[in-house]
């Protein structure tokens, strides 16, 4: 008998191997094996983030830094930036249009609007590129996703805080006095953060497989503002208009007025609590938890797919 015969006669007779009809997935479960880069459950992943919350806060302080590295005044156009925009639209609507008719104290009025829309505006801008320009470090490291548009959102509300030092001298330099109601900023800005941070993760996501959301977002900002009250009240404007029921509760519920309300509450002695929207605290909580949790939920379920072409 041949030499290759025998071979063939040894394999024929061989007892046949132990994977055999067994699927990738059953080989992987056998030697323990697990997918790279799967997708973690919810609780183990926010584990994960929680122990990464340093790196969140160290690199949204980075960014922050970068961000206007190449301008020779620096860190002056983080308050220099929604200061000439509340100027312009000071001239626009304030003077040119009228909206400042029937609205006292309009410069608080308008500055705390500017302000406060410009903290959800660029959290949502921020976080619509999360992903999609980050690439280098999506694919480079292994970390939950999650901390890009945590990060992002972190480093919009260091830039609104830093801001709130100029918000502050112009508020008493227009005779506002510093009460007790001024410590309701703090849970107004919580509240806003979670809200801003949920929308984030959900344009986060979007923006991942759709690049060119981040031309259209400015359109959608802009007439978000509108809606929003920044330049205006929105009592003053339905006044004796037949406005649909519909319409007034969705300007009134519009989570970006909401915590603009509850802002000019806080800081501003002429803005009442008669203008503000019935269960103003209950519509804040509830688009803080229903986005936060959504937004948070949403991203998750993709997270295995960041990065990938």
């Amino acid at each position: 008998m041949s030499e290759t015969t025998h071979d063939s006669a040894v394999a024929m007779s061989a007892p046949p191997s132990s994977d055999e009809g067994l699927t990738p997935a059953q080989r992987a479960q056998k030697y323990g094996l697990s997918q790279s880069g799967a997708r973690p459950g919810l609780p183990e992943y926010i584990r994960e983030l929680w122990h990464r919350r340093h790196f969140i806060s160290a690199f949204a302080s980075a960014k922050l830094t970068a961000q206007y590295s190449q301008a020779k005044l620096g860190q002056v156009w983080q308050v220099a930036t929604p200061l000439l925009n509340a100027l312009v639209y000071y001239l626009i609507f304030g003077l040119l249009i009228g909206t400042r008719k029937g609205v006292p104290d309009f410069v608080p009025f308008l500055v705390t609007g500017v302000f406060i829309f410009t903290f959800t505006q660029s959290s949502v801008m921020a976080g619509t590129r999360a992903i999609s320009g980050s690439l280098g470090l999506v694919r480079a490291l292994h970390f939950p996703r999650a901390c890009l548009p945590i990060s992002f959102c972190l480093m919009q509300l260091q830039q609104l805080l830093f801001s709130m030092g100029v918000l502050v001298i112009i508020l008493l330099g227009f005779g506002q006095v510093p009460t007790w109601s001024w410590l309701l900023v703090f849970p107004a800005l919580a509240l806003q953060f979670i809200f801003n941070t949920g929308l984030a993760m959900v344009m986060a996501r979007l923006g991942s497989k759709t690049p060119d959301l981040a031309q259209l977002m400015p359109f959608i900002m802009r007439t978000w503002m509108y809606a929003s009250g920044v330049m205006f009240s929105i009592d003053l404007i339905l006044k004796g208009k037949a406005v649909p029921k519909f319409v007034e509760i969705l300007l009134f519920a519009n989570p970006a007025a909401v915590y603009i309300d509850l802002m000019r509450f806080a800081l501003i002695d002429s803005f009442k609590a008669s203008q503000l929207p019935p269960h103003v605290w209950a519509f804040a909580g509830g688009w803080a938890l229903l986005m936060g949790v959504v937004g948070f939920v949403y991203f998750w379920k993709a997270e295995e797919r960041y990065g990938r072409g």
